[in-house]
């Protein structure tokens, strides 16, 4: 009996058109990237760059509406389950602390979390920090060097520095400092420190960059700001410079984190998800630390080579939630008439 192979053999000896492979099945089409929209707190100039870097192939694609972190927070919380907002980033953990607390965002897979250092994450999961700020002072260094200069945020309230100094009291970075020195340090010590510095009556600036800009023209000797501000200076002719308090765990020496969520309720939770893994991945961290020169929460990713390394022990030892404290702290700057 002639097998099949045999068969088929014969066939081809034969001439007979070749066997018809089976069809194979239809591809299917690419699925559509989710758009998603991002209600920032972080400036179009910090995020918009990373923003245009979102790879073709991503599950997701963003349509992001920026605004001032406590704007586009107030804004979320006042649309409530109506709001077209899928994802909150904001430019401080102490605002996402508060919408945790209020039951608005979606805990976050566990695999995300993992990618960052738990100082810089919700203990619930709700939140995940993308980057961080060193609090610092920038000081002029045609006026001062380092033998002048404060061994610890203490010493701000020295008379010494009367008429010398900068700050910006209505900045969120500040508020949020002030909620970890209310946890740190207590209430009491925390006003009194505050009474001080404003007797040594500082100019006050809008937010961290004229601070930056005061310094480095001779306006002022000291500024409090976030350091980033004086890398984004031109180089060329600085004479300001950043200084950390050399005290370990020094209270001035508070790393603040950016941070994103996902809004509970939001029907695209499984793209947001896989934005954030995004934004805690590899080449963002590097992108947040190259181009944006701040601290990754990504472990193993380098800091920019004009930002010096920190280590954990120089770090004051604080709870990412009691950033989140912010009612009290707004209260106290507005007993002491500075909002």
């Amino acid at each position: 009996m002639t097998t099949l192979l045999s068969f088929v053999l014969l066939m081809a000896g034969c001439g007979g058109s070749e066997p018809t492979p089976p069809a194979s099945a239809p591809a299917q089409p690419a699925a559509e990237p989710v758009t998603l929209t991002v209600y920032s707190g972080r400036g179009e100039s910090l995020v918009g760059e990373l923003f245009k870097t979102i790879p073709d192939d991503a599950p997701f694609r963003v349509e992001v509406q920026y605004g001032k972190t406590a704007e586009m927070v107030t804004r979320l919380l006042t649309e409530g389950d109506q709001s077209p907002a899928d994802v909150i980033f904001a430019q401080d953990s102490g605002h996402l602390g508060a919408l945790a607390e209020r039951g608005v965002l979606t805990p976050l897979p566990d695999s995300t979390l993992a990618q960052v250092d738990p100082k810089f994450r919700d203990n619930n999961g709700q939140w995940v920090g993308t980057s961080g700020r060193l609090r610092v002072l920038v000081y002029d260094s045609n006026k001062l060097k380092a033998e002048d200069l404060p061994q610890s945020l203490t010493e701000l309230a020295d008379p010494k520095w009367k008429g010398k100094i900068g700050w910006a009291p209505t900045n969120g970075s500040l508020h949020a400092h002030v909620s970890a020195l209310r946890h740190t340090w207590g209430e009491e010590k925390t006003k009194e420190w505050l009474k001080g510095v404003q007797a040594n009556t500082p100019t006050r600036y809008p937010k961290n960059s004229p601070q930056v800009a005061a310094a480095n023209e001779g306006a002022i000797e000291l500024g409090w700001v976030n350091h980033y501000y004086l890398h984004r200076l031109e180089k060329e002719g600085r004479t300001a410079q950043n200084w950390t308090f050399p005290v370990a765990g020094d209270a001035g020496n508070m790393l603040m984190v950016a941070g994103v969520g996902i809004r509970k309720g939001s029907k695209n939770t499984e793209a947001a998800k896989a934005f954030i893994e995004w934004l805690v991945s590899e080449s963002s961290q590097t992108y947040f630390a190259q181009q944006g020169f701040e601290y990754p929460t990504r472990v193993g990713v380098a800091t920019h080579a004009d930002v010096p390394a920190i280590t954990p022990d120089q770090l004051l030892d604080v709870d990412q939630s009691h950033l989140a404290d912010l009612g009290p702290t707004r209260e106290l700057l507005k007993e002491l008439g500075l909002l």
